[in-house]
């Protein structure tokens, strides 16, 4: 096996604890979920977790080591990623009046939508870059085997388990979320709330250093 074993426990067991804690991520699954159903709660998921894959694949090419080096990048990213956010939340806010109750392509989002949005929210996470950068390679064992063959191991590992929280959330918020915009009244206070955690996720990706 080219990864230690006790590390590989322990790795699951913290990132179980660190994702089942409410996070940036997972409150913006929840609302893709709740506005756009189970689907667009999972195409968020699958958004979210390519972000990461990214940076897991960015960690063990090295290249956050480029992105500390020089902070803009980083700082640019994430300001864009922000901006993108509180558009977003506007947005839901400005339409949650538009369309017809029995319109789901109006009053909805559609998956390919939050799938992008998921990549956006993962990629422009400073917490996702600080998890990716500093938590991984405290679980690599040079000794042990290919560097590269023990990111994958752990990356895969964390993707898995990021898949599965997140995912039944957004499934969850998507079943509760069509009920939900079956009633009109409901359903805008519903777009007002989700347009309002967007908006807060850029908020907090804006100001956290």
């Amino acid at each position: 096996m080219p990864i230690d074993l006790h590390l590989l426990a322990v790795f699951t067991v913290t990132t179980l604890v660190a994702l089942v804690t409410p996070g940036p991520d997972m409150l913006f699954v929840l609302g893709c979920g709740m506005r756009g159903g189970a689907r667009a709660g999972l195409l968020a998921t699958a958004g979210v977790i390519t972000g990461d894959a990214l940076y897991i694949v960015a960690a063990a090419a090295g290249l956050a080591v480029l992105l500390t080096a020089f902070p803009v990048v980083f700082t640019v990213l994430r300001f864009g990623g922000a901006a993108y956010l509180i558009y977003l939340g506007v947005q839901t806010i400005r339409q949650r009046k538009n369309g017809r109750v029995d319109d789901p392509a109006a009053v909805g989002m559609s998956g390919r939508r939050a799938f992008l949005n998921g990549v956006v929210c993962s990629a422009a996470n400073p917490q996702t870059f600080t998890f990716m950068v500093a938590f991984l390679p405290q679980f690599i064992v040079p000794a042990a085997g290919p560097v590269w063959t023990q990111f994958a191991v752990l990356g895969a590992v964390l993707i898995v388990l990021e898949f599965l929280a997140d995912g039944l959330v957004g499934v969850l918020a998507g079943r509760i979320g069509g009920w939900l915009r079956a009633r009109p009244a409901v359903r805008r206070r519903m777009d007002t709330a989700t347009g309002g955690v967007f908006i807060g996720l850029g908020v907090r990706l804006a100001v956290e250093r």
